[in-house]
């Protein structure tokens, strides 16, 4: 019976590590999270459905307008009989009129047909701009993950550090209580160990504001148990001689600042097209259906509606002679608007390259960079392990250990941020290959 109680108290202790673990966040599912509730990308996804609105209303035009009326006017004063032609002098008189007229452009220099066009373009536009701030936040995303797997690397070495440093605050006291040390050894000792609480401290803020750097751009409300899936990344470091940038280069041609590029481009071949249109003559059709009831005839309403029935039928045609040269203008504008978009597709196909170039240019840096500190830790490690050997037979002063300490902690320091920076860089080489940002 007596476990029955406990099990309230195991509840509690349990609980908090159940919280703990739902609330680690693998990159992936903050990289679907942004994408979901990111306000910039909910604000581009309305520009989409607003360009799929003029879309719509684009083709819509294809159909004849129509509109109808009817009105009632009351009269009052000298009117005149239809019929008999007499005078009425102060009578009110009423009539009735209803309307209806249907039109349509059959041919105005085929702007119908390059409006559908241009809008199905802007709509295109639209959506490649969603993917583009995606890939945005994706990249920034990963960027802060990396970072604080990083600040927990150093973090945890800084936990490891002090602890070792306690101990031998502890041995040293020893010492110096037997007699075999100088009091001024443990004085050393501690203040080195007081820079290690500091070191820790330092690492710690630095772990907290870049989880609040990832918090923030998530959006999220609740940042209190926020923490990410600890990933070994060790697994993704091989061998790295570069990459071809040609090769890149054609395989981020999908990416979406190329294809809106090139979008526009169309796009801006369109509006020079509707501008040049907007020269040709304009051919309309219309046709319409009146009738009128007054009360100034002997007849019953329905029967005048009958009789004044008064259909119509019409073709127009508009030719433009001269409206201030708006029309020149506007096809001198939409020629470099042409030229505008061609240099922008130039531009930013540039700007895509020279990218792919640093990157591939920073990976190799970083690589190499790891390469070198992962040899200066294991050097720095073995002249630690000699120094602390040589400061346990008291063969060796505080000072020396100390300044051995912080080297060792500052290479491996450097370590880490060589590491997550080629693994970044890893993920950034892979984005321009067209594959998915994961960990």
């Amino acid at each position: 019976m007596k476990i029955y109680y406990k099990l309230p108290l195991l509840l509690l202790l349990i609980l908090p590590s159940l919280l703990s673990g739902q609330k680690r966040w693998s990159l992936e599912e903050c990289i679907r999270y942004a994408w979901d509730n990111n306000l910039q990308i909910q604000q581009q996804e309305l520009a989409v459905e607003q360009s799929e609105n003029n879309l719509q209303q684009a083709k819509m035009n294809y159909i004849p307008s129509l509109n109808a009326s009817f009105s009632h006017s009351m009269n009052w004063g000298r009117s005149v009989n239809l019929q008999t032609l007499e005078i009425i002098e102060n009578k009110l008189t009423q009539s009735t009129n209803a309307n209806a007229r249907a039109g349509i452009n059959l041919f105005e220099g085929f702007t119908k047909g390059n409006e559908v066009k241009s809008r199905t373009l802007q709509k295109e536009i639209s959506t490649e701009e969603v993917s583009k701030i995606k890939n945005d936040i994706s990249v920034e995303i990963a960027r802060l993950y990396l970072q604080v797997l990083l600040s927990k690397e150093i973090v945890k070495t800084a936990d490891q550090s002090i602890l070792s440093v306690e101990q031998q605050v502890e041995r040293t006291k020893k010492m110096v209580d037997a007699g075999s040390l100088a009091y001024s050894s443990l004085l050393e000792i501690e203040a080195q160990l007081a820079a290690e609480r500091v070191q820790v401290v330092n690492a710690k803020n630095q772990l907290k504001s870049v989880l609040l750097s990832l918090v923030q751009l998530l959006d999220l409300e609740n940042t209190n148990d926020f923490d990410i899936q600890d990933v070994n990344v060790d697994f993704m470091i091989q061998g790295f001689s570069g990459e071809s940038v040609d090769n890149l280069y054609q395989l981020s041609q999908s990416l979406p600042q190329i294809i809106s590029a090139e979008l526009k481009l169309k796009n801006s071949d369109i509006q020079l097209s509707l501008a040049k249109g907007r020269a040709f003559p304009v051919l309309s059709f219309s046709a319409g259906y009146g009738t009128y009831y007054s009360d100034s005839r002997d007849q019953p309403f329905m029967d005048q509606f009958n009789e004044n029935r008064n259909p119509s039928m019409g073709f127009g045609l508009s030719i433009p002679i001269f409206n201030n040269s708006q029309t020149k203008t506007a096809i001198k504008n939409a020629k470099l608007g042409v030229r505008s978009s061609q240099i922008e597709v130039k531009s930013k196909r540039q700007m895509l390259y020279k990218e792919i170039q640093q990157a591939n240019n920073d990976a190799f840096a970083y690589y190499e960079r790891y390469l070198a500190s992962e040899r200066n830790v294991t050097a720095m490690q073995e002249s630690f392990r000699y120094v602390q050997q040589k400061f346990d037979v008291g063969a060796l002063n505080a000072t020396d250990y100390s300044v051995a300490k912080a080297n060792l902690f500052k290479a491996q320091s450097e370590f880490f941020q060589s590491k997550y920076q080629y693994v970044f860089q890893l993920k950034i080489l892979d984005f321009y290959k067209g594959k998915p940002i994961s960990l």
